[in-house]
């Protein structure tokens, strides 16, 4: 049984075809990349099956469930998180805060040092806290998220998702307009936090995109030219061709 299934997938936008009869599959503890050149339809395939486009046409299936009516909040409860191409975080909140907030809403709970269930306030103040140790964010935890990093707040977009406690992950080019010592630290952490995940991965950086993919899926003006493991896409013809350049 596949984790994630898009079937003749399809998003219009006027005459424009952004994805186009995208027939799609993902099994469950795979990590997956999704590469291709700038307005391949990558981006546009997160956002149908994240909820924030609802298709033109096709269907989208999430553990044998039809998703794609459902709204992205929705969608978190079932288990799908993203972060997202440009950051993304609360800036006015501390990391502490931001990351507790996410946790809050995945638990229902509103909180407050008043309320009665103390238990679950601490229960959420515990489980802050780890999701701060998984992503190397405890030394910030009191700093407002606009002062951080741009590293720190890619660390604090991918907290935020982890918050929720996701089945499926997927990440938007989490090393964007990072250095190369910002893109080792953010591989490593992409690499411990995935144990036990489903990831979908964006990226452009072909060296991540090779160094963590079980497989590989090419797409090319809305359409997937090539999938298979790193080395089979690496030399596939229509792959260079169309993105990969020299790689091979």
């Amino acid at each position: 049984m596949y984790l994630l299934e898009t079937i003749s997938l399809c998003k219009d936008f006027g005459s424009l075809a952004a994805v186009h009869d995208v027939d799609f599959t993902l099994e469950e503890g795979e990590f997956h990349a999704i590469i291709g050149p700038n307005g391949a339809g990558k981006t546009t395939f997160f956002n149908l099956i994240s909820g924030k486009y609802k298709p033109t046409f096709g269907q989208i299936l999430f553990k044998r469930e039809h998703i794609a009516h459902l709204s992205p909040h929705k969608l978190v409860r079932k288990g799908i998180s993203r972060s997202f191409q440009i950051t993304n975080v609360f800036a006015d909140l501390s990391v502490f805060e931001s990351v507790r907030l996410g946790i809050q809403s995945r638990a229902g709970f509103k909180y407050n040092f008043l309320s009665p269930s103390k238990a679950k306030a601490r229960e959420i103040e515990e489980q802050t806290w780890q999701v701060l140790e998984k992503t190397n964010l405890v030394n910030k935890h009191d700093v407002p998220a606009s002062n951080i990093t741009h590293s720190d707040q890619r660390c604090l977009e991918i907290a935020l998702a982890l918050s929720t406690e996701p089945v499926l992950l997927l990440l938007d080019e989490p090393t964007a307009g990072m250095t190369p010592e910002e893109t080792n630290m953010i591989v490593s952490l992409i690499k411990d936090i995935s144990k036990g995940l489903t990831v979908l991965l964006i990226e452009h950086d072909m060296d991540v995109v090779f160094s963590v993919a079980d497989t590989i899926t090419v797409f090319h003006y809305g359409k997937i030219i090539a999938q298979g493991n790193p080395n089979d896409v690496k030399n596939d013809e229509e792959a260079q061709k169309a993105y990969l350049g020299g790689l091979a």
